[in-house]
């Protein structure tokens, strides 16, 4: 009796267009990075290249099942009668053929989009605020990735994994991702961030940590755009010239180093900047360094408000890698493309999340960052699930309006802040210690 209910409201349902589903991320949009990086299928198959790039986002989504579950579940594939499954190797094969290119077309596309989108309504004084920051990813350990990506290496050994270096842009106020770079981890983050520049939104404030401190960096993202400035704690030894009597917040001239100089000719002799000093809970000094010379409009406390919103950004790395991958201790893949096709398309997934969180908050006029993303990601997940199950085009829009009213139950509890310094623990033990007795001896 309930097999043949099973059967009837399997055969009497339509097949489900998963792409209805992007209403943020249109068909328009992995069409157009498709054609772009030529991945477009030619001939039939059960997984065109539109599908496997919506396959890849959905993955990120579902870190705790398998490729074949999450193709099966959300019903990725396109239905055939005579082969009603797709075999693994089947799958493998549609993603080293569309490779990462489609992917990162679609996430700098998006990216540009969303973060767009509502962005007046988070501006700092005409400023859009933005942050800088490295990471790290591991992966499987193969010989192609462990060559390719390089690993840290301690005094006497080499990390156990390969790792992916990694820096991003974040907007502080939504916690989306406007753009990102990564690769090898023997590359400098310093390199990785000059590749950033030229991304850098016109109208906006930068918040960089100390270890991008470099004349270099800071002089191009001031200089090659309109109205771009920053915001970065200076090192122990950083040295200027001040232009003003002693004080908390004073202007400083600071002189590029003749080996800058003669790497970057382009770059002037000299540079100013506001030299503010910060007292934290702790009673230590720190200084920081900001191009925003203008003390009426920007002043002192509005500065280091604005830092300190920077850290808000590193819960967004432990979203990617605790959250959505479930605490997994290395990224899916296997190949070297495959990583790239991954991390592309887990960035992605990570901004349609955060996205459907900015929409909800703007509906109950809150902060983004007031809204849980565990719960969040944990509502989005059974809602493709159940929108899949429905397979109902026309309940999609309440559908997507029931996921906004649950976001927005979902605010974070008001929480003191931090009284302690940030430390590093040590990783309790998975078994207990047992001692012998002769050890006692």
């Amino acid at each position: 009796m309930l097999d043949d209910a099973i059967h009837f409201l399997t055969e009497t349902q339509e097949t489900p267009n998963w792409e209805r589903l992007g209403q943020h991320l249109p068909i328009e949009w992995v069409e157009q990075a498709v054609r772009y990086t030529g991945k477009a299928s030619i001939r039939h198959r059960r997984l065109p290249a539109e599908q496997v790039v919506w396959l890849v986002v959905a993955l990120a989504l579902y870190r705790h099942q398998s490729i074949s579950e999450v193709l099966d579940d959300l019903d990725l594939a396109l239905p055939d009668l005579q082969t009603p499954c797709v075999s693994k190797s089947a799958i493998a094969q549609a993603r080293q053929r569309l490779g990462p290119a489609p992917l990162q077309a679609l996430f700098e596309l998006s990216a540009q989009a969303w973060c767009a989108q509502d962005a007046r309504h988070y501006q700092f004084k005409g400023l859009r605020l933005f942050a800088l920051d490295g990471t790290t990813l591991k992966t499987a350990d193969t010989p192609e990735q462990r060559a390719h990506f390089g690993a840290q290496a301690y005094a006497k050994v080499v990390s156990s994994y390969p790792q992916v270096r990694a820096v991003t842009l974040t907007d502080v106020a939504t916690h989306l991702i406007r753009c990102a770079t990564f690769g090898p981890y023997g590359t400098n983050e310093m390199q990785y961030a000059k590749e950033l520049l030229p991304l850098i939104p016109d109208d906006s404030l930068t918040a960089l940590d100390k270890g991008f401190m470099s004349a270099e960096i800071l002089c191009d993202l001031r200089n090659n755009g309109s109205n771009r400035h920053f915001i970065i704690p200076a090192k122990s030894n950083t040295t200027w010239t001040l232009l003003e009597p002693a004080g908390d917040d004073v202007l400083i001239e600071m002189k590029l180093a003749q080996q800058v100089r003669k790497k970057r000719p382009d770059l002037p002799q000299s540079w100013r900047a506001r030299a503010i000093t910060v007292v934290d809970g702790q009673a230590r000094k720190h200084i920081l360094l900001t191009s925003l010379l203008d003390r009426k409009r920007y002043q002192t406390a509005d500065i280091v408000a604005c830092y300190q919103r920077r850290w808000q950004i590193e819960t967004s790395y432990r979203e990617l890698k605790q959250s959505m991958l479930g605490r997994a201790l290395t990224l899916r893949s296997k190949t070297v493309d495959g990583v790239y096709q991954e991390i592309w398309g887990t960035l992605t997934a990570y901004n349609l999340i955060r996205l459907e969180m900015a929409k909800a908050a703007l509906a109950v006029k809150c902060d983004p960052t007031e809204i849980s993303f565990i719960r969040a990601f944990h509502v989005i997940q059974y809602e493709l699930h159940w929108a899949a199950i429905v397979r109902s085009y026309g309940k999609l829009p309440a559908l997507m309006q029931r996921l906004r009213q649950r976001l927005t139950d979902l605010l974070n509890e008001e929480r003191p802040g931090r009284k302690i310094d940030r430390a590093v623990k040590a990783v309790p033990q998975r078994y207990t210690v047992r001692v012998l007795k002769r050890d006692l001896n």
